[in-house]
């Protein structure tokens, strides 16, 4: 039996998904210029007063807290886009019912918030290379790389933790409070700011546990900041892989996908 076949050429839909999730990121940004600024916002109220209060020699310290912390922050924001386009606009039902995966989703929303994040770690970035300078922590090629990587790594792993959370509120009021206690409490007891010596026993042994503890130190190390011998930079790069994998593999068990 014969078939008649349309005149309509195929349409090519596959790399498509990030392009246009990039899209929206960016267009987040053209429209509403505010969400540019208040990624800056935080990080900058911690520098100043810690600027005030802290010795100078550990401003390059904070400067590389504030874009780890940054980049933590991302979490929460793809928390929130991740629950209001479940809950309010109803959006990821069209993606469940489409061939695109939930990692692929993951990963759209991670790059669209990624944009909107970027301007102030460019700006984190360049204060970096300039207070470095006069304080005798350049910013090197080496540093550069693993200060970059180590960023990769907590971009995709905060990024995973909120959206597994998105996928278990049930409700937009609930996005805000448990949003900001979750990434707020990981923020505060990593030692991002401040050096890991500094804090209390008790508080030193609970970011053992913590990823972002192991990208701060790797960095700190790799830009001269704290002394670390290249057995302990090994030390600190397996430590946040592992951790990093750990907290992964929890929180895709914990992402719900659709209605199961």
């Amino acid at each position: 039996m014969a078939t008649k076949t349309s005149g309509v050429p195929p349409v090519v839909t596959r790399g498509r998904a990030l392009p246009a999730f990039l899209i929206v990121g960016w267009r987040w940004i053209s429209r509403n210029p505010a969400v540019a600024v208040t990624p800056i916002l935080l990080p900058f109220i911690f520098l100043y007063f810690l600027s005030i209060i802290s010795p100078p020699s550990l401003l390059p310290l904070e400067i590389v807290g504030a874009m780890l912390f940054t980049m933590q922050n991302i979490g929460s924001w793809v928390l929130g886009d991740s629950a209001t386009w479940r809950i309010e606009c109803s959006i990821q039902d069209l993606f469940v019912a489409s061939p695109l995966s939930r990692i692929r989703y993951l990963f759209g929303i991670a790059f669209s918030n990624l944009v909107a994040m970027l301007p102030a770690l460019a700006i984190l970035t360049a204060l970096l290379a300039w207070v470095g300078g006069e304080r005798g922590v350049p910013l090197t090629p080496y540093g550069a790389v693993v200060l970059v990587g180590s960023l990769g790594v907590l971009w995709v792993l905060f990024s995973a933790v909120g959206i597994a959370i998105s996928s278990r509120v049930r409700t937009q009021r609930e996005v805000w409070p448990v949003g900001n206690l979750t990434f707020t409490i990981l923020g505060m007891l990593s030692p991002l700011y401040y050096p890991l010596s500094a804090l209390p026993p008790l508080w030193r042994d609970a970011a053992h546990f913590l990823p972002a503890t192991y990208a701060a130190l790797l960095v700190q190390g790799a830009l001269g900041i704290t002394p670390a011998s290249a057995e302990e930079m090994v030390l600190y790069a397996g430590l946040l892989g592992a951790t990093a994998a750990a907290v992964l593999v929890v929180s895709l068990r914990l992402y719900r996908w659709g209605e199961g």
